[in-house]
């Protein structure tokens, strides 16, 4: 018969007639044994000591530590990143704020444009004059002028004055003269000069003034007895003053060019 070895077997006293207890005795053949937890109790001691996981608690705390930290390192990269981008923004708004204040900003009814300054709203004093095309058979050293054709004009308070061929600024200041004239020498020969002057008039001189002179010779080639054109170009700044006219003169404007182009004056304020 087999037994279940769980449970020892129970000891057996022997009685004797006089009363007295004896010591137990063994059962013959058997073998004492002991006995021990059983198998599904220790299975379910070690399993209830981990974790829903299958892992160890101590394994389970290393593996929480470890993601903890790589998501820590992760959200310092995104806030580095923020502040860098921010630091980027900064220098554009500063800009901006630069740029809104030199702009003087009008709001009305919730519109704004900027301020126009009063010296933007005024055009700057100049004027550029083309030659104009004489038919009097002995013109006036004093070159007339076309103020209106081609790419001529007149602004910013400077006039052209009709009668003499000046022009007269309305406003002091600094301003940049310059004059071209192309003249065609017939029998030109070495002898063969001209004289290219721009001189003003002003309020209490009686006699003009001077600003810019050339004496031109010597280019026509020797012994030559053709057709020669030659021109020359005079232009500086200079100071004027309210209400001087300038004029531009020739010692030969019948050999003047009849082209528009070839012939220039004019005047800009710096």
């Amino acid at each position: 018969m087999s037994s279940d070895q769980r449970y020892p077997y129970p000891q057996v006293f022997l009685v004797d007639e006089g009363g007295g207890q004896r010591q137990p005795v063994a059962p013959p053949n058997l073998i004492p044994c002991w006995s021990f937890p059983p198998v599904h109790e220790s299975m379910r001691s070690r399993s209830k000591s981990r974790s829903c996981l299958g892992v160890s608690p101590s394994l389970f705390m290393v593996l929480l530590m470890m993601f903890l930290l790589v998501f820590a390192a992760l959200g310092f990269e995104a806030w580095q990143i923020l502040n860098i981008q921010k630091q980027l923004k900064a220098p554009e708004k500063v800009r901006q704020i630069k740029t809104v204040n030199t702009t003087h900003l009008v709001v009305i009814s919730g519109l704004y444009k900027p301020e126009t300054k009063v010296e933007e709203k005024k055009e700057r004093p100049a004027a550029h004059v083309i030659g104009k095309i004489s038919i009097n058979k002995e013109p006036s050293k004093t070159l007339r002028w076309e103020p209106k054709t081609g790419q001529a004009f007149v602004s910013g308070g400077v006039s052209y004055r009709i009668q003499d061929g000046g022009l007269q600024v309305n406003e002091s200041g600094v301003y940049e003269i310059y004059s071209r004239v192309e003249l065609i020498f017939k029998d030109c020969g070495p002898a063969s000069s001209f004289l290219h002057a721009v001189f003003l008039r002003r309020e209490g001189l009686t006699s003009p003034q001077p600003l810019m002179e050339a004496h031109r010779s010597g280019f026509c080639p020797q012994h030559s007895a053709h057709s020669w054109t030659t021109e020359n170009y005079l232009g500086a700044a200079l100071q004027l003053k309210r209400l001087d006219i300038v004029y531009v003169n020739v010692s030969h404007p019948s050999f003047l060019s009849h082209s528009h182009y070839a012939n220039f004056f004019g005047l800009y304020k710096i």
